[in-house]
């Protein structure tokens, strides 16, 4: 039996509102789903591909709290590009946005092109290597 492809991420924010007006600018994409959870908050947005990326709003989180990849849990999420060539229209279109990133990294395993949300969740456009 093959291991499942993953359905959808799940990110928890400090400030629903002000991350989901980012993540519509990046992604050109409304939620298709915007509702109260029982407890939290979520907007949940459709990606190519039939995954789903989700924001997280919990009364319980601190508005001062930030992402830090070297605490146990979640690294980064990487999104696919299918060459080098998306992932310079991706950093084109990160720089439109005025969205930081770290320029483009090749490696033997592909290519990446990493950059943060509002919350410092750490996030990457990767391309499988040519």
């Amino acid at each position: 039996m093959a291991f499942p492809s993953i359905a959808h991420v799940a990110l928890t924010v400090t400030d629903l509102d002000a991350s989901a007006q980012w993540y519509e600018r990046l992604m050109g994409v409304s939620p298709a789903l915007d509702e109260d959870a029982g407890g939290f908050w979520h907007k949940v947005y459709p990606l190519d591909g039939g995954q789903l990326l989700g924001l997280h709003s919990h009364p319980a989180t601190d508005a001062t709290d930030r992402f830090d990849a070297r605490r146990a849990g979640l690294d980064h999420v990487a999104f696919t590009c299918a060459s080098r060539d998306e992932l310079a229209t991706w950093q084109s279109r990160l720089e439109e946005l005025d969205i930081a990133h770290e320029g483009i990294v090749d490696a033997g395993y592909g290519s990446g092109l990493s950059f943060k949300d509002p919350d410092g969740n750490a996030l990457e456009f990767f391309a499988p290597p040519a």
